[in-house]
C-alpha cells in the first residue's frame, strides 16, 4: 500500500489504495459488488446534474419533491421508483436507459 506524510506529518494514502485493501475482505467485497448498481446510478445522476449546472434543491423543485429525496438517491440511501427516475431524466434533459447484461 502506498503512503506518504503530509506537511503536518499525518499519514495519507489514496482512496484507490484503501479500496484495494478493503476488497481483500470477502464481506466487504460482497457488499461492494452488491452496491454497484446504486453507485453507478448515483454517480451518473450527480454528473448529469452538475453538467446541467443545477443544484439538488433546483432539481427537487422541478420534480415537486424535496432536496432530501435527491440527496438520498445521490448517497445511495434510497431506491427510487422507475417513475421517479423517468421524471429525473426528463428534468435533466436526458434519456433514461436501463439494461441487463454483463
Amino acid at each position: 500500500m502506498w503512503y506518504h506524510l503530509n506537511m503536518k506529518n499525518k499519514l495519507l494514502y489514496s482512496l484507490e489504495d484503501d479500496l484495494k485493501y478493503r476488497l481483500k475482505n470477502p464481506k466487504f467485497k460482497k457488499a461492494w459488488e452488491e452496491s454497484e448498481v446504486e453507485y453507478r446510478l448515483a454517480k451518473q445522476l450527480i454528473e448529469k446534474r452538475l453538467s446541467e449546472k443545477i443544484s439538488q434543491r433546483q432539481l427537487a423543485k422541478k420534480l415537486k419533491t424535496s432536496q432530501a429525496v435527491i440527496s438520498r438517491i445521490e448517497t445511495m440511501q434510497a431506491n427510487p421508483s422507475l417513475s421517479l427516475l423517468k421524471r429525473i431524466a426528463q428534468a435533466l434533459n436526458t434519456d433514461l436507459q436501463i439494461q441487463f447484461g454483463r
